[in-house]
């Protein structure tokens, strides 16, 4: 059910992201963390009930303090809330585990629920003190906000972005054992985004009932196939978090193994986590063209994984299709130093989008192509690069944008 190339259109796509789900409300708002005063820079999220909660996060070895807090607290996999805030990663501070900690009493009191039962994530500058008291003097304002329609699941989901230009939302509609069932989510992330779990914040809410085990298990597997083959610019994140929340409110019979209905649950999330994951690298910083690699014909699904991930994941390459030049040359060598097993003399490599496709490779070697036509493919804002190993059935996809002028520009100044 994790299969990469299945049809979008037999999943429903649903207004609502976050709030989508039944039970489930959000909001967002200006308290001045944020110089910008038109600017939301704290985002709640509740559920009516307690719910089952995972979560996965930043495999780096500097882990900002709102993931240990967010830890501890869902050790017993369970959790009620969200509660988040940009402009200051809370990172790298010697007080940033107790303001963490602080931020859950925070809204537990706004919501008269308990502070382990909060989910804490912080994104922004790395190594600034975080200003505890704007969030203080408005979590009662927020959690007034609080709206259950699409407007709070757009204000929370503008409350996470920094550096990011698009708003990142998404929910589906689906059946478990006749009951109807929901997933929704928001997501930021355009910069420091490398596939190395979990590439930016990400906040889901469903109303099916699964068990925290289960949907731990489900997180996972498609993390893997999704936020895990997302890069912009290589450098992995130190407050980097996906998680979801599940009520149990949609009444469907709770999962609590592998079934039928745990497949149907994992093909939905992974459509929510596949749109989230396209939409952060097409918003990479200063990218004009999202890029998607997808490589068939290997041995394995790892090796299809790594020979994807190397080629999105290659400057030399990522700069020439800002440059639409078909420089398949780049892609080869991006292949080449994947550390994967595999014939090379067997690779071919296509480049395509909707004006067409052009073959560049065979066999390892170049062919001849139209430079004019190839310029005409590459000129649009979505390119995909086709790699074939011709060595079995198992495939992969990963996703990428391209290196420009402006990714430059905007980290030269990022905390001016």
């Amino acid at each position: 059910m994790l299969g990469e190339f299945y049809k979008m259109e037999q999943f429903k796509f649903i207004e609502g992201g976050v709030c989508a789900p039944q039970g489930f409300s959000a909001s967002g708002m200006h308290t001045g963390l944020s110089r910008n005063p038109n600017k939301n820079d704290v985002g709640m999220i509740y559920s009516e009930k307690i719910c089952s909660a995972a979560a996965v996060y930043t495999q780096n070895k500097v882990k900002g303090a709102p993931i240990l807090v967010t830890k501890r607290n869902l050790e017993d996999g369970k959790a009620r809330a969200v509660i988040v805030n940009s402009t200051n990663a809370n990172t790298c501070n010697a007080d940033g585990e107790e303001k963490a900690w602080r931020m859950c009493e925070i809204a537990a009191k706004a919501l008269n629920i308990n502070p382990k039962d909060v989910i804490v994530a912080s994104t922004g500058v790395i190594g600034q003190i975080l200003n505890i008291k704007p969030i203080e003097e408005n979590a009662e304002a927020l959690a007034k906000k609080l709206d259950a329609g699409k407007d709070g699941s757009d204000a929370c989901a503008r409350a996470i972005m920094t550096t990011d230009l698009r708003k990142k939302e998404v929910a589906v509609e689906f059946e478990l054992g006749g009951k109807l069932c929901r997933i929704g989510g928001i997501a930021k992330g355009s910069g420091m985004i490398h596939p190395n779990m979990a590439t930016m914040l990400c906040f889901m809410t469903t109303d099916a009932a699964i068990s925290g085990e289960m949907l731990g298990r489900a997180l996972s597997a498609v993390t893997k196939r999704t936020f895990n083959r997302v890069s912009v610019d290589g450098d992995t994140s130190t407050n980097d978090m996906a998680c979801i929340m599940a009520n149990g409110l949609a009444g469907n019979s709770e999962i609590k193994d592998d079934c039928e209905d745990f497949e149907i649950f994992k093909s939905n999330l992974y459509t929510i986590m596949m749109t989230l994951s396209k939409e952060i690298a097409r918003d990479g910083e200063g990218a004009t063209k999202l890029l998607e690699c997808v490589c068939t014909g290997a041995n394995d699904e790892e090796t299809a994984e790594k020979v994807a991930k190397s080629v999105i994941t290659s400057s030399l390459f990522k700069a020439a299709m800002f440059g639409e030049d078909a420089n398949w040359g780049r892609v080869l060598c991006a292949i080449g130093y994947a550390d994967a097993d595999f014939d090379i003399s067997k690779v071919n490599v296509s480049l395509a989008s909707k004006a067409g496709r052009i073959d560049v490779c065979r066999n390892g070697s170049g062919i001849d192509f139209s430079e004019e036509f190839a310029k005409v493919v590459l000129a649009e804002d979505e390119i995909q690069i086709l790699v074939e190993l011709c060595d079995g059935d198992e495939s992969a996809v990963a996703w990428g944008c391209d290196l420009t002028y402006d990714y430059v520009k905007i980290n030269g100044d990022y905390r001016s």
